[in-house]
């Protein structure tokens, strides 16, 4: 992996860690946490959107909402388990 990819991955993770962030109220992590989000949330919905046959495309944007909606699901799980 080049320094470029490196530095795309890392700001896809801060955006979509920032984004689900914001739509799952009560959730704020810094940048970091923000970046450690999206990048678990990029490799979730990796894993299960083949599964379900779910395809968004190609390109940054698509990389974003892709990795969004990995940490929305990852936010929302948390939540759960600590209400629990």
């Amino acid at each position: 992996m080049g320094v470029e990819s490196l530095l795309v991955f890392i700001i896809v993770g801060a955006i979509a860690g920032w984004l689900a962030g914001l739509i799952v109220s009560g959730f704020g992590f810094g940048l970091i946490g923000n970046i450690i989000v999206g990048i678990v949330g990029a490799f979730i919905a990796g894993w299960l959107f083949p599964r379900i046959g779910f395809s968004i495309g190609g390109g940054v944007i698509a990389s974003i909402i892709h990795a969004t909606i990995g940490a929305i699901i990852l936010l929302v799980l948390v939540k759960v388990l600590k209400r629990a």
